[in-house]
């Protein structure tokens, strides 16, 4: 199984390596790893502290242990790496203390060894998901701390089938798991894995942390005027267009401030043809402009834009890729989302909760709205208290460490 996979994952960076000719993300991938090993810092008597992250909603799952890690010790060399240009190209635009981010070459045997010669990490974090079997093992074999952070099973991963071996044995060389909920954990358990908790979601505490930054926006002020919004976040085409659909019944109700998930021009151009002179991008805001729709142009905004928000409309969830219902919640927002959210237990969190609500259609949409129009204050409370309530992974993975660390110190030599 070893040989296949090594195989698959060549297979991999050969699709990638000719994507590129027609994928502006192909050809970043590949970029981004060119001359990959003649740029990697000197670390030599340095501890390092290794933090892989699949894309940019795993670093910020990732963040709040990582600041936490450095602030108590400084001396940490904290390396983050980024399978995907999406986690890479964006993460300076949050507030961290890493050392040095690059994006993790691929998962062949000799690029992990090389790496992990290199770096010598003394404690390794997977955020999430994506485990990379021979970074793992190379780790492993450097007597690395594994820990998988905020990690999310289900039944349908392939460590869980029958053909499952290898990959099971991958996550057997884990010391601990912090999971996110106790279906993950059952899971591990029913593979023999114990060395388990579930801790919660790392996000909760960034988004709460986040809160206390925002600021003012004399834009969205002057387009609002005191009316009340809804914040369609990270939109794609689906949402845009159910907006577009309910852009007459929405007058008088709710303003709309939408920011796509892809600001390329032409994208921007397309959601200005849909909604014609209602739309005014934020860039170019003019307060006489009497329309209904702000089209946010520039990236960073979004996290700051809920806060004046009365609902949000999440991205994502129409082709299974959510992006994150925490940003607007953490501001007592309930959250409206598309029907393929399995991969993301929050979600399902969040409706049974009943403050966030599943949209397939224009009429949903519609009814979700007026459902919370009429709930409003009730909602809201009940939002930012859910969010609230479920914060504190971050310190319980500390205190683990810690006492980790105590327990190591106190080993006779």
């Amino acid at each position: 199984m070893g040989f296949l996979y090594g195989i698959s994952v060549r297979l991999y960076g050969a699709v990638i390596f000719l994507a590129q000719l027609f994928s502006s993300k192909a050809k970043s991938w590949i970029d981004g790893r060119k001359n990959f090993w003649t740029r990697l810092p000197d670390v030599a008597d340095k501890n390092v502290y290794w933090f892989h992250c699949a894309s940019l909603g795993e670093f910020d799952q990732g963040l709040p242990l990582m600041n936490q890690l450095k602030k108590d010790d400084p001396s940490i060399f904290l390396v983050v790496t980024f399978f995907s240009p999406s986690g890479y190209e964006n993460h300076h635009k949050r507030n961290h203390l890493a050392d040095f981010v690059c994006y993790l070459p691929l998962d062949t045997k000799s690029n992990a060894n090389r790496f992990i010669a290199h770096f010598k990490p003394t404690h390794t974090f997977f955020i999430k998901y994506e485990f990379w079997i021979n970074y793992i093992l190379a780790a492993r074999r450097a007597n690395s701390t594994l820990y998988s952070v905020s990690a999310i099973f289900r039944n349908d991963h392939r460590f869980f089938k029958w053909y499952g071996a290898f990959f099971r044995n991958t996550l057997k060389q884990f010391d601990y798991f912090f999971v996110q909920n106790t279906s993950s954990l059952d899971l591990l358990h029913a593979i023999g894995i114990e060395n388990a908790v579930v801790s919660g979601d790392t996000r909760f505490d960034r988004v709460i942390e986040n809160k206390k930054h925002v600021q003012p926006d004399a834009t969205i002020e002057a387009f609002l005027n005191g009316e009340r919004a809804l914040v369609v976040g990270s939109s794609w085409s689906e949402e845009e267009e159910i907006i577009a659909d309910s852009l007459a019944w929405l007058s008088g109700r709710l303003k709309v401030i939408v920011a796509p998930h892809n600001i390329n021009e032409n994208h921007l151009r397309e959601i200005e043809k849909r909604f014609g002179s209602a739309i005014m991008r934020y860039s170019k805001f003019d307060p006489s402009f009497s329309g209904n729709v702000l089209l946010i142009d520039s990236i960073g905004r979004l996290a700051n834009a809920y806060r004046f928000g009365n609902i949000a409309f999440v991205g994502g969830g129409f082709s299974g890729s959510l992006h994150n219902i925490l940003e607007p919640a953490v501001f007592g927002l309930p959250v409206l989302f598309g029907p393929k959210h399995k991969r993301f237990p929050e979600a399902q969190t969040f409706i049974d909760a009943g403050v966030g609500f599943e949209i397939t259609d224009a009429s949903t949409f519609q009814k979700a709205i007026q459902f919370i129009f009429e709930n409003e204050s009730v909602l809201q409370s009940n939002t930012a208290n859910l969010v609230l309530e479920s914060t504190g992974a971050t310190q319980r993975i500390m205190d683990f460490i810690q006492q980790k660390r105590l327990a190591e110190s106190n080993q006779p030599t």
